[in-house]
């Protein structure tokens, strides 16, 4: 399994009704091929609350390692991506979590009113704040996590005005984040990255999801997004915290666990990856993954 995106990156998934925009999710990263979850975005906000394990967790340049009873918030609209997290023994252990995602109406309402101007664009149209991360050393954290549950509790259990009960709980959460997002709180990792950027990484990434199983040079991105070759990659490497080439091999190695999966040939495999030569699509893999293509494809057979 892995997220539907558009060629934008953009997720397909619908987050709730067109009446009442919320989804509850009980997500596990053993559920995705490779334990993690690729790049993608979309308009609505989430609440990431870790129940077991742990995660590395991805938003634009920021990577926060989650644990047990750990929450996140992702603004709307930010790149994000997760994987498992090596333990001690140096193992990929499992994370189960539970996704909250969220059209910000539910908390202002209808658009230009009051809440929405003064109290929900300030955050929702802040570019610097891509996430808040929680880990309940602070009162106010713990308070978050707690109506958070709660808030899933009401999803799940649906007794009568959940739906009132779900609202005023997210009012409260906003609440929580407004009163401490201009304090200097180490919750709040700023981003550096300015949304002309930001737009450009998109479209790098969405030129690698649209042509990875072709031949890609750095001239074409470069020229794709209107940069030189070196500001591309000088864009790139500060904004993804990795080089553009490492990228590119290590997305053409998560899609190619489908095929390999499909128990289709190694060398078709590498090919529809977009690797030329299936010898240099092993030992990329073996290097990325830990083990050969042939020895993962028994692991998950």
């Amino acid at each position: 399994m892995q997220i539907l995106t558009n060629q934008f990156q953009k997720e397909l998934k619908k987050h709730g009704s067109d009446s009442f925009p919320l989804l509850i999710s009980h997500e596990s990263l053993s559920a995705y091929e490779s334990g993690a979850f690729l790049w993608h975005w979309h308009p609505e906000i989430e609440i990431t609350l870790v129940q077991s394990g742990q995660m590395c967790y991805q938003v634009n340049e920021h990577t926060y390692h989650l644990k047990q009873g750990d929450l996140l918030f992702v603004n709307a609209n930010v790149l994000h991506a997760g994987k498992k997290e090596p333990t001690c023994s140096d193992t990929l252990q499992d994370c189960i979590y539970l996704s909250v995602t969220f059209d910000a109406r539910l908390v202002y309402g209808f658009f230009q009113s009051s809440i929405c101007v003064n109290y929900v664009e300030p955050i929702l149209h802040d570019f610097s704040l891509p996430a808040v991360y929680m880990d309940g050393s602070q009162s106010w954290h713990q308070t978050f996590i707690s109506l958070a549950t709660d808030l899933i509790t009401l999803a799940q259990e649906k007794c009568a005005f959940y739906e009132i009960d779900i609202v005023i709980k997210l009012l409260h959460l906003w609440k929580l984040l407004l009163e401490h997002t201009n304090k200097d709180d180490a919750s709040f990792q700023r981003s550096c990255l300015y949304p002309a950027e930001y737009e450009r990484i998109k479209q790098i990434l969405a030129y690698i999801e649209r042509n990875y199983m072709y031949k890609i040079t750095l001239k074409e991105i470069a020229a794709h997004i209107h940069l030189c070759e070196s500001e591309c990659c000088r864009l790139f490497k500060r904004h993804m915290n990795t080089t553009l080439f490492a990228f590119l091999q290590e997305y053409r190695i998560e899609r190619s666990l489908d095929d390999l999966c499909r128990q289709t040939s190694i060398s078709e495999t590498a090919g529809n990856a977009g690797f030329s030569d299936s010898n240099y699509y092993s030992k990329v893999f073996a290097r990325i993954k830990g083990c050969s293509p042939r020895a993962y494809r028994q692991k998950f057979k």
